[in-house]
């Protein structure tokens, strides 16, 4: 039996909803269970109106195309919307708050005529756990309940949570697709959605509030993920004093069965979700999934940082998925699985760029557009058959990798964190910090060169694009505070307990060495387990392979049974310090990415600096 109004005994989630209810002014409401029936009920509705394709190849799989202007993030419409401009910090659009809420209350008045509101209440994070978080989004988008119910905990369940404590806390999320007034390029009848001047995705941080307008796609719309798990969850965490951050955790086993965590946060484009669900190619080694792209950390009595992953499934990237690359991903979306932007196949299967094995006959392009297949699978720029941010959403517990701990209330104790970015020359291939405050140093100058292949601006190639921590899109509040909350933390225990902080880079190149696969000097994907397990042994307290240079600890080698001798030979090239390379890198830092925060720059970055030039200037 479905759930209405009635349901909810919650006083404050009643209010808010009602509040809603007034001011979309939907034509009936729904509020969300979670069950299988009501999401096979809501999938056949998607199929009827022609938003959704069933696959005939995969059980229980649909794929959903939306509009060429509603395909990814869109960060200039995204804000913090703090009270004061200062507190969202340099690195965020800000609007002031009252004025925003003015501007959205006008669009979002009347914005479900003809429509249906669903009301999702969900938890982010394993049901019970004292790491979890709860919420309720309001939606006026089939397609949002769909992914929500496989992105999180969704339904009756956590509504019978709130009804069990009336002063249970709760994000409130309003999303609506905004629906055009007018005839415009976005309203095609399938998929609804604003002209990009009337995008808004807009976090209020001192209310822990999400309002988001006018698109239907991914993080804009699923505000589960990155508006709470991030942008509003970094607010949280530095108010209560954990760490909400976009990293995987992962769990490493040894041959001798001994186990570590480990979390790690890298831009996109890095291997992020590849080293999540890693196949290792040294023998006895293992590496499970907790999580492939968030994770919130607190402390445990024993003065330790746990996690969890505070979502229920996978919201994978297709393109460049393989069983070369990610053969556990392609597992994990074999069934009951929502495609997004995605090519469909003559037999009913899906197809992208990079999938592994070339496309046959006619497809149906992202676009909806019947093709031909391209005979090498390589399409020009803009042309691609799937979409380059096309989407898989997936169950987390399909994922043939999945550790068993991964919905452990208590959370896994972190022993390593890794930050890494895409850099073909300066950074090693691992190296670990030599105290805490040198890791958030690290983590703090996150960044990927730009290419060509990124780029159309020709003089921006080679620079470095900053990310620090890898979480600049989606840290609610100043940069520079968030440095100052990383170094806070550091004080609530002891080295010994902390995690042990790495910089990885699969990503050398040496673009004149013929014999390199890509000019790449790391092979990468399973081989990233050799690095994985030298840091493993450094977690055990192993001093036998390894040396401590300027920049930092590093091991004097590696294993290299079964590798390329092409690889045995750059390996130690990639196990240098680039001294002058080095200078340029913190020079590029002092004069470049830290003047940026001002005043909100912990004293102790700028130390760090100091002692690393020190080191090289001695090296």
């Amino acid at each position: 039996m479905s759930l209405t109004l009635n349901d909810i005994k919650h006083p404050k989630i009643s209010t808010w909803v009602n509040e809603m209810i007034a001011m979309c002014e939907p034509d009936n409401v729904v509020v969300v269970d979670g069950t299988q029936e009501e999401y096979d009920a809501l999938m056949q509705k998607c199929v009827k109106a022609g938003l959704a394709t069933k696959l005939a190849k995969k059980e229980n799989c649909y794929l959903f195309r939306s509009l060429p202007s509603d395909v990814a993030r869109v960060e200039s419409r995204t804000f913090i919307s703090s009270v004061k401009e200062e507190d969202a910090g340099p690195t965020n659009h800000w609007i002031d708050p009252s004025e925003l809420k003015q501007t959205m209350r006008k669009l979002y008045k009347g914005c479900m005529h003809g429509r249906t509101m669903y009301v999702i209440p969900f938890c982010m994070g394993p049901l019970g756990s004292p790491i979890s978080k709860n919420g309720i989004e309001v939606t006026d988008s089939e397609y949002v309940v769909l992914n929500m119910d496989i992105m999180t905990r969704a339904g009756k369940k956590v509504l019978d949570i709130f009804n069990a404590d009336p002063n249970a806390d709760f994000v409130p999320c309003l999303h609506s697709v905004g629906k055009p007034l007018r005839e415009c390029e976005s309203d095609n009848g399938i998929w609804p959605c604003a002209d990009i001047e009337y995008k808004y995705i807009t976090q209020f941080p001192e209310e822990r509030l999400i309002w988001s307008y006018g698109s239907g796609y991914g993080g804009n719309a699923l505000l589960g993920k990155k508006c709470f798990a991030l942008r509003i969850a970094t607010v949280l965490a530095r108010d209560e004093g954990w760490l909400a951050e976009h990293m995987l955790i992962l769990k490493l086993t040894n041959p001798k069965g001994e186990v570590k965590y480990v979390t790690g946060a890298f831009p996109s484009a890095c291997g992020k979700t590849n080293l999540a669900m890693l196949i290792p190619t040294i023998p006895g080694w293992k590496v499970e999934t907790i999580g492939d792209d968030i994770a919130w950390m607190k402390f445990g009595k024993d003065g330790r940082l746990y996690a969890i992953n505070p979502e229920a499934g996978f919201f994978g990237v297709a393109p460049g998925t393989s069983a070369e690359s990610n053969k556990n991903a392609l597992i994990s979306a074999e069934k009951n699985t929502i495609y997004t932007n995605c090519a469909l196949t003559e037999d009913g299967d899906i197809w992208w760029e990079g999938i592994g094995y070339p496309a046959k006959g006619k497809l149906v392009d992202w676009k909806g557009k019947t093709r031909d297949a391209l005979p090498k699978d390589k399409a020009p720029k803009g042309e691609e058959m799937a979409h380059p941010n096309a989407r898989f959403t997936a169950p987390a517990k399909q994922c043939p990798c999945i550790a068993k701990e991964w919905e452990d209330p208590a959370g896994v104790p972190i022993d390593a964190i890794l930050f890494g970015g895409r850099r073909p020359s300066t950074i090693p291939l691992v190296h670990q910090s030599l105290s805490w405050n040198h890791g958030v140093f690290l983590g703090s100058i996150v960044g990927s060169e730009i290419t060509a292949a990124s780029t159309i601006d020709a003089s921006q190639v080679g620079k470095i694009r900053r990310d620090p921590f890898a979480i600049l899109p989606f840290c609610g509040y100043n940069m520079g505070d968030y440095f100052k909350h990383w170094i806070e933390i550091g004080k609530k225990s002891t080295e010994d307990k902390l995690p042990k902080i790495f910089y990885v880079n699969w990503f050398r190149k040496d673009a004149n060495n013929e014999k390199l696969p890509g000019g790449f000097m790391w092979p990468g994907y399973g081989d990233n387990s050799r690095v994985l397990a030298w840091i493993f042994d450094r977690c055990n307290g192993d001093n036998s392979n390894v040396v401590e240079t300027a920049i930092g600890y590093m091991p004097k080698t590696l294993n290299t049974d079964g590798l390329a001798d092409y690889y045995k030979e750059t390996l130690p090239e990639i196990l240098k310090v680039d001294v002058e390379g080095w200078k340029k890198e913190l020079a590029d830092v002092k004069e470049n990415h830290y003047p940026k925060f001002g005043k909100h720059l912990p004293k102790e970055l700028s130390e760090i600096i100091d002692m690393i030039q020190d080191r090289l200037n001695k090296a």
